[in-house]
């Protein structure tokens, strides 16, 4: 519970959720409400290290239920993370981008 407690706290977690909770097409595919389930944490696809972190987040609304997938990333131990891209997948197998780092000086832009 420790490790699931963590990573809801994590930047790169809740700045994940956020771009979700923002991005109307993903709500919509959803529905309300919606709700953050805990993660897998025997999955490895559910990774962090020093400078990256890639999670599977499942979510679910009142109409459907998916995957939220998140890419996150920071130039070292002590730097500020960054989300460098983020999609749903839903258990239709439909992919919604919901954020994608774009620019090579780092600026985030949301994907509309």
């Amino acid at each position: 519970m420790m490790w699931q407690k963590f990573h809801s706290r994590a930047l790169y977690y809740k700045l994940a959720v956020e771009q979700l909770q923002s991005h109307p097409e993903a709500q919509e595919a959803l529905g309300p409400p919606l709700n953050i389930h805990y993660l897998k944490l025997i999955d490895r696809e559910n990774f962090v290290d020093i400078v990256d972190a890639k999670l599977k987040i499942p979510v679910s609304g009142s109409k459907s239920e998916g995957l939220l997938y998140v890419h996150s990333s920071r130039g070292g131990p002590f730097q500020r993370w960054h989300l460098d891209e983020v999609f749903l997948e839903l258990k239709d197998g439909q992919q919604i981008p919901v954020f994608k780092l774009s620019g090579e000086n780092g600026d985030e832009v949301k994907k509309e």
